[in-house]
């Protein structure tokens, strides 16, 4: 087969098993796991292929007009350059092991064939992002993922607050959506065509006409998509989805895709400074922002949320410095280790019946029931910090090199002034990462108190894919000598400043944070906290439903624990309780639109009962009053209908004499 053949395969067969999972969901319950893992994991293998066969060289383009519009045709076509060639392996790889997790950490869930095929189209849709070369078809594997996502997160709809994030959800990153949409037609417009290649060769040529207001209406999209500030908040409530769902939004499909929509146009961005430091102060503020919230959150996943943004963020840095390298790079590593850690919170999570970390601090010997589970979210956290030789050391570290050749006027990709923003905001980050990622580790598996739980071991299916992702976790940042082949050349080799003040300040973290750890946690013998305990009996799914459900009754808030041997609200100090609830932005947000919004209804709800409804009612009731006029004449009696029809006749005849009289 060609690489077109083969690139057509890669997004097709996760929708066809989609299609078929739904269809033969109910009639052969037995076709669903095999119908949700073979298709994806044969879509893994062939965008393998794919990418030994691009192998980093010329671009693969193929295109056919799909439609005729009369003006700017739209294309069914594919670019399939390094980026995209390797992006698709990510997400090929992280679905895998999403679904065969699934099998195991929902094996009793009666929705599991809906949940199964959502996930399979959601794959698809990613991939279609990824190897389209067209900007409209780009646009319908993007608001696939956006559905797909609404009834994913809301797979526990019994529970208010899946209800509530999947809505939220939706309605947030739509609001992205509706300038990202005008944004497109406004570049097509100015190159006259989607096609990214025309696109691109049109801004090579100075051919854009108003590239700032392009550049800014796309980023909106970008921040409700990959949950970047102001459009982030949607992303911490998505954790009232199954913790697969996590995995695969966080790693490797919803968020990443506006990170890699800005790599593929990353020239139309750079056509505008302004544009791009705008991006640079964006992804400054996520980084800083999303670290003081990770490190006050007491749900396990909600920590890791606010990761993901702060991570999204660098990446965003990086391509605020312009190096699309960098931000691939940390794209593909993030991936891996950020895949573990959510899978392997959904272990933990069935094992201690709980979400809290106060919870979770007071049991002993958590580590013990949960050992593969304790070693890989070891290996994900160090890769998470940026510990040298772990993957995240290189990828970024490519990204606060980048920052620094701006800033110091090394290259001129970029403004200055983004070169600084980033590379202060990474490394401010670099602190608090480390700090939040100790904290993780040390509430969740150096706990004190009573016995953990024993559930006994996980299902093979949900440990073997842990120690799977933790190989790239662990090595994938020895990739950084032959990326740049794969990239734009642009070398991504450790530079000794940043790598020093990088691992210096990550240190620094861990260990202020141990210190903080080891002051705070004699309270926790002293200080009970409501545990939550969920049904030991359920598979995963069922525990982590019910652990999410009653987390606020026990703790009066969906966040946070008022947890005094925390050692999170000790190096926050006063700033706890406001990055708990994520600096208020929900409350903000409430008041500057939720309100308006449901004062608009109610009074549109008014003018149509009141004033619409009263004429129509008025029109109804004129001639019901008629009616009931006439029916009280009809009385039934002979008499007084002859004596109506003499005085009818009377007063006709007496009219008339008058008429002909002239009187």
């Amino acid at each position: 087969m060609t690489t077109t053949t083969l690139a057509v395969l890669v997004p097709l067969l996760p929708a066809l098993g989609a299609a078929a999972g739904l269809l033969l969901g109910r009639t052969a319950p037995g076709f669903v796991r095999p119908l949700a893992v073979l298709p994806t994991l044969t879509a893994l293998v062939i965008a393998v292929f794919v990418a030994v066969r691009q192998g980093g060289d010329q671009a693969v383009d193929a295109a056919t007009e799909l439609t005729p519009t009369g003006s700017v045709p739209i294309e069914l076509a594919l670019h399939i350059d390094g980026f995209a060639a390797l992006v698709a392996v990510l997400v090929g790889l992280v679905a895998s092991c999403v679904q065969i997790y699934s099998t195991g950490y929902l094996r009793d869930d009666p929705r599991y064939p809906s949940y199964a095929a959502l996930v399979s189209l959601f794959t698809s849709a990613m991939l279609l992002v990824v190897y389209s070369g067209d900007l409209i078809v780009l646009l319908v594997g993007w608001e696939i993922m956006g559905i797909c996502s609404y009834f994913l997160v809301g797979h526990y709809w019994e529970t208010p607050e899946a209800r509530a994030a999947s809505m939220k959800a939706f309605l947030v990153t739509k609001l992205g959506d509706v300038p990202f949409l005008i944004g497109l037609f406004a570049l097509a417009t100015d190159a006259g065509s989607f096609r990214i290649t025309k696109v691109l060769g049109t801004v090579a040529s100075g051919g854009l006409d108003h590239p700032t207001l392009i550049a800014l209406l796309l980023l909106a999209g970008v921040a409700g998509k990959s949950a970047q500030f102001p459009l982030h908040t949607w992303l911490p409530d998505a954790m009232a989805g199954p913790t697969p769902v996590s995995a695969l939004i966080h790693a490797a499909t919803m968020v990443a895709a506006g990170v890699y929509f800005v790599a593929r146009l990353l020239p139309v961005f750079q056509a505008s400074s302004a544009a791009m430091v705008v991006l640079a102060v964006m992804a400054a503020v996520t980084m800083a922002g999303s670290g003081l919230a990770a490190l006050a959150q007491d749900d396990i996943k909600r920590v890791l949320a606010y990761s993901t943004i702060g991570q999204l963020g660098y990446m965003t840095g990086a391509l605020a410095v312009g190096d699309r390298g960098a931000a691939v790079f940390h794209l593909l590593s993030h991936g891996a280790f950020k895949a573990l850690l959510f899978l392997a919170a959904g272990v933990i999570i069935h094992a201690s019946g709980t979400n809290s970390l106060a919870a979770m601090s007071r049991m002993k010997d958590l580590r013990a029931r949960v050992p593969d589970a304790y070693w890989t979210m070891t290996v994900a956290l160090l890769a998470l910090t940026a510990i040298p030789p772990f993957s995240g050391f290189f990828s970024k570290e490519a990204v606060l090199g980048a920052a620094e050749h701006v800033a110091t006027g090394h290259t001129e990709h970029a403004p200055g002034a983004a070169g600084w923003i980033v590379l202060v905001a990474g490394l401010v980050s670099a602190v608090l990462t480390a700090a939040y990622a100790t904290r993780l580790w040390l509430l969740a598996f150096r706990g004190r108190g009573i016995e953990a739980p024993d559930h006994g071991r996980q299902p093979l299916t949900m440990t073997v894919v842990l120690w799977v992702l933790a190989v790239p976790s662990v090595a994938f940042g020895l990739a950084y000598g032959p990326l740049p082949d794969w990239f734009d050349g642009r070398d991504l080799t450790p530079v000794l400043t940043t790598s020093v003040l990088g691992t210096g300040l990550a240190l620094v973290g861990v260990i202020v944070t141990y210190g903080a750890w080891q002051h705070t946690s004699t309270l926790a013998a002293h200080i009970p906290m409501g545990a939550v305990a969920a049904h030991p009996g359920g598979d995963a799914g069922l525990v982590e439903a019910e652990a999410i459900a009653s987390h606020a009754p026990a703790y009066g808030d969906v966040a946070y624990a008022p947890d005094p041997a925390d050692p999170g609200r000790l190096l926050l100090g006063p700033l706890h309780r406001h990055a708990a609830v994520g600096f208020h932005l929900d409350a903000v947000y409430t008041t500057l639109f939720v309100r308006p919004v449901q004062a608009g209804a109610a009074l549109v709800r008014f003018l149509d009962r009141e004033v619409v409804d009263t004429y129509v009612r008025g029109a109804a009731a004129l001639p019901r009053w008629l009616g009931e006029a006439v029916r009280r004449a009809q009385t039934g009696n002979v008499q007084t209908y002859v004596s109506a029809l003499l005085a009818g006749t009377v007063v006709l005849v007496v009219a008339a004499l008058l008429v002909a009289t002239g009187a």
